[in-house]
């Protein structure tokens, strides 16, 4: 019996990076940017820059779009070491303030020019 019209979507977005031997269960979406990390299960949608490790999956904190881990303060603010996009959490969604989500990235920011151990001992 061929049911494959039966299956449902999965909606991974833009800029989204999935580890290695992570496993994503159908009908979900993963937001813009989000990361999630290998061998990770995703039971349930992703938010846009959304971190998720485990199993299952549970969301650890937030990505920037470059792919380091930021922090909002007490006001939800953060930032991108490595861009220096302003980044705003409100409602457990984050959103960057500095450039939409649906833009593409500036031509002097599209490629890195440092390593992430660069960043690490700063």
């Amino acid at each position: 019996m061929n049911r494959q019209s039966l299956y449902e979507k999965t909606l991974i977005r833009r800029g989204a990076t999935i580890g290695a031997n992570a496993t994503i269960v159908c009908g979900i979406t993963i937001g813009r940017y989000a990361f999630i990390a290998a061998g990770t299960v995703v039971t349930q949608s992703v938010p846009d820059y959304g971190l998720v490790i485990g199993v299952p999956g549970k969301l650890r904190g937030w990505m920037s779009r470059h792919g380091h881990r930021i922090h909002p303060d007490a006001n939800g603010h953060c930032q991108c070491p490595e861009s220096g996009f302003h980044y705003l959490l409100e409602n457990n969604q984050l959103r960057c303030l500095t450039c939409h989500e649906e833009d593409p990235l500036p031509s002097h920011l599209a490629a890195g020019a440092k390593s992430y151990r660069d960043f690490k001992s700063a």
